[in-house]
């Protein structure tokens, strides 16, 4: 699959600053925050998940990540391009702020898990 050279990221759970994964975006240009609406966070264990849901909200951080990076973070969130049903989560676009963002939305039941308020970490 080919990238445009920067593309934007919205994260929410451990790319985002001061979180466990956030090395990954040492290279990225931080664009700010925002809130992506109609998008539910679920507690996955050590890291959130989001869904698609039209009551929730949920906290974003947004990026400009090159091409590499944005490969690196497909590897994290066990995204296979060639394989969306078996990706653990899918890379879908959503409205920002900062325009058209890249977002990893979780593509497994949440039924059983705890809702969030929309932030992460939990309180």
């Amino acid at each position: 699959m080919s990238f445009p050279p920067s593309q934007t990221v919205a994260v929410y759970g451990t790319l985002k600053r001061g979180q466990t994964n956030h090395a990954l975006l040492a290279d990225s240009r931080y664009l700010g925050r925002d809130r992506l609406e109609g998008v539910a966070l679920y507690h996955l264990g050590g890291y959130p998940g989001a869904v698609e849901e039209h009551s929730g909200s949920v906290a974003v951080e947004v990026y400009e990540v090159s091409a590499r990076t944005l490969r690196s973070l497909d590897r994290l969130e066990d995204f296979d391009p060639e394989n969306r049903r078996q990706s653990l989560f899918l890379r879908k676009e959503r409205k920002t702020r900062f325009g058209a963002t890249w977002v990893y939305l979780y593509n497994r039941p949440v039924s059983h898990k705890r809702r969030l308020s929309g932030n992460w970490p939990p309180s």
